[in-house]
């Protein structure tokens, strides 16, 4: 259970920071060091790592969590299909570009001719033209000619290839599923011990979505990583099976064009926001920090580039998992975003950026709250919310002042640390709008966003804690 919170513990930026844990990071005093330098939600990487692992890092959460008082959310994220070559008989061979090259389902240890492909859907669905990537996309090769069990391929671009390197297939739809029977142990092992949110790989087609939300069944938000070009083809449709996206631009960059990604990111965030999905940009964003105690000036611009463009939060991966810096990458990523926030012109933007509110009372009255907290110059708006939905809804209006997400729910308050400018509390449900108004008003000043004399917008839902009712607004004064 969630102790007292912290009365002071807030952060100074609307975009959130979730980061990685690994053996760098694993330990209660540095995962403790990671959320007070600015990491709002943890994510498990189950590529790595064993059940025991993961079980006891989800322990130190919840007691880090219990002792600061704050919601802290955690993102399990299941690997999905790994599609990779056999083995070599010297374990590596040299590739030359022009040559021609076998894929194959013979199991025998490979050579510079030819190699195990183990993935008789590959070879299935590979037409001639088909182009495939190999070693994160290092390698090239382009199918000349389909057989049942073989693959006849020209080497475009050559190079060294060692066992189990990866095969990216861009071109294509794989009738692979996006969950693996490793995945659906690793879920039900996070669903079972309480994770918030399941990263999703691999996915391709919206029923890769619907599938894991119905195994879910409402435990934990479905976060689907937007890695395939085929996902972005049925970005509307998977989108609104999704709870949030992630903008995935590892994979996303092996098998789209460099010169491609920037734009799949802005269109991604864009079409999130306009449906109220908490989006998160991920991948390399402060990548030599793994070794290095500072960033790079360009990866400082990649962070800012994703906080103008409205993610809900940014990710660290290795920088924190496996890097010899965790805290400090943390640490910087919370001032990039802090001072970008700061920048005159990022308020300009993120205006500007404001998708118009969908035709619902609920949308209505979160413009609303919106705009009069713009006017009146109010300090916070208070969004008590049983589901999330309302605190959803004002978060996507991007206001100029804090939104306070209040909810009786510790499962609500931790999927709330996912999203842009929403600090989260647990409070026992209010069974009226006088008494709703009275408690915000106590909270806001606890917690420091208002001071007597100051005001605050208050938006809620009546019947009192019947999800998807935000229909009701006041403005109440601090006394």
């Amino acid at each position: 259970m969630i102790s007292q919170p912290h009365p002071h513990l807030r952060r100074r930026r609307r975009t959130k920071i979730i980061a990685t844990i690994g053996p760098a990071s694993s330990t209660p005093e540095i995962l403790a060091r990671l959320f007070q330098a600015g990491a709002d939600v943890f994510r498990l990487n189950f590529s790595h790592g064993t059940h025991e692992d993961h079980a006891a890092r989800i322990q130190a959460i919840r007691a880090l969590e219990a002792e600061f008082g704050r919601p802290i959310g955690i993102l399990a994220d299941v690997q999905g299909p790994k599609l990779r070559v056999g083995r070599f008989g010297g374990g590596r061979v040299h590739l030359q570009t022009g040559q021609e090259f076998r894929l194959d389902l013979n199991p025998t240890p490979g050579n510079s001719r030819r190699v195990e492909l183990p993935h008789p859907e590959i070879i299935a669905a590979a037409r001639i033209g088909t182009m495939l990537l190999l070693d994160d996309g290092k390698l090239r090769l382009r199918v000349t000619h389909t057989r049942d069990d073989h693959l006849e391929t020209e080497i475009v671009v050559g190079g060294p290839l060692s066992d189990r390197k990866g095969v990216n297939v861009p071109d294509i739809v794989l009738p692979i599923p996006a969950l693996t029977a490793k995945d659906r142990a690793d879920l039900a092992f996070a669903l079972d011990h309480g994770a918030d949110c399941i990263g999703l790989s691999f996915v391709q087609r919206p029923e890769d979505v619907a599938e894991a939300r119905e195994i879910a069944a409402g435990r934990a938000w479905i976060m689907t990583k937007l890695e395939k070009p085929q996902a972005l083809d049925n970005l509307d449709a998977i989108l609104a099976l999704s709870d949030a996206v992630m903008v995935a631009r590892g994979d996303l960059g092996v098998e789209l064009p460099p010169e491609e990604v920037p734009l799949a990111q802005k269109r991604i965030i864009s079409a999130a926001r306009a449906l109220g999905r908490p989006v998160v940009v991920a991948t390399q964003m402060l990548e030599s920090m793994i070794n290095a105690p500072a960033p790079t000036r360009a990866e400082a611009s990649d962070v800012a580039t994703a906080v103008f463009e409205g993610a809900d939060a940014v990710m660290l991966s290795a920088e924190t998992a496996a890097g010899q810096y965790p805290f400090e990458a943390v640490n910087i990523m919370d001032r990039i975003v802090a001072r970008v926030e700061r920048d005159p012109g990022w308020r300009a933007i993120t205006e500007a950026a404001r998708p118009a509110p969908e035709h619902s009372s609920a949308d209505a009255i979160a413009a609303a709250a919106r705009g009069v907290a713009h006017t009146i110059g109010a300090k916070a708006i208070a969004a008590f919310t049983s589901s999330g939905s309302t605190a959803l809804r004002v978060a996507r209006e991007r206001p100029d002042c804090p939104v306070l997400g209040l909810t009786p729910d510790v499962a609500t308050a931790r999927r709330m640390a996912f999203t842009w400018g929403v600090h989260a509390l647990i409070t026992p449900l209010t069974h009226s709008m006088t008494e709703t108004v009275s408690r915000a008003v106590r909270l806001v000043q606890q917690e420091g966003f208002a001071r007597p004399g100051e005001e605050i917008v208050v938006v809620a839902g009546i019947p009192f804690g019947k999800p998807g009712t935000t229909n009701a607004l006041r403005v109440a004064s601090v006394k």
